[in-house]
């Protein structure tokens, strides 16, 4: 089988079920935006240890079978993005409670803070704020597709914990690296 087939030479692609979009319509952009992450995030897997990679391997199987949901074609406002595809399960109360212990037990592993902090630190930290930052962009595109497509509240809620994940974990993998943060102070006047 080759791997490409010419049919999206003429800026044109599939959605799953087969109906033809262009490729900048917002259901491709979310999707991609979603596929984006799940490549940070597996870049970002091959620098944490086990413990972590678990639950990133987790993650990156669930923002597949989002992106998979987001690009399914439906009689438009009559499907529900983020439910299930052909049987599997997207997302449920699991995943999140998942994410929000984890988010509570990497704020419990370090200080507190008390300043805005710049992207950096250690190189693992400073992808762990790739991996936030796109995922705050797909959840915006996400917002802009639920004008017009019915998204499941459980996917909403995900990619908004999930970024805060990434931002909870960048503080944790810069505290045990022992690389200080980069704090801004900002003074009003």
């Amino acid at each position: 089988m080759k791997l490409y087939t010419k049919l999206g030479d003429d800026g044109s692609t599939s959605l799953y079920g087969g109906r033809r979009v262009m490729k900048d319509d917002i259901r491709i952009e979310v999707s991609g935006e979603i596929d984006e992450l799940n490549a940070h995030i597996g870049l970002l897997s091959t620098m944490v240890d086990n413990d972590v990679t678990e639950l990133l391997d987790e993650i990156q199987a669930r923002l597949f079978i989002v992106g998979a949901t987001i690009s399914s074609s439906g009689i438009e406002g009559s499907w529900r993005v983020g439910k299930e595809v052909h049987g599997m399960s997207c997302l449920s109360n699991v995943e999140l409670a998942r994410l929000e212990q984890e988010i509570d037990h990497l704020q419990a592993a370090i200080p507190s803070i008390d300043t805005f902090v710049l992207p950096g630190g250690c190189i693992k930290s400073a992808q762990s704020h790739v991996c936030r930052t796109v995922c705050r962009r797909a959840e915006r595109r996400l917002v802009a597709l639920s004008r017009d497509v019915d998204i499941d509240a459980l996917t909403m809620r995900f990619l908004n914990r999930l970024s805060d994940y990434f931002f909870s974990l960048a503080l944790y993998l810069n505290f045990i690296e022992g690389c200080g943060e980069k704090k801004l102070y900002i003074t009003c006047k």
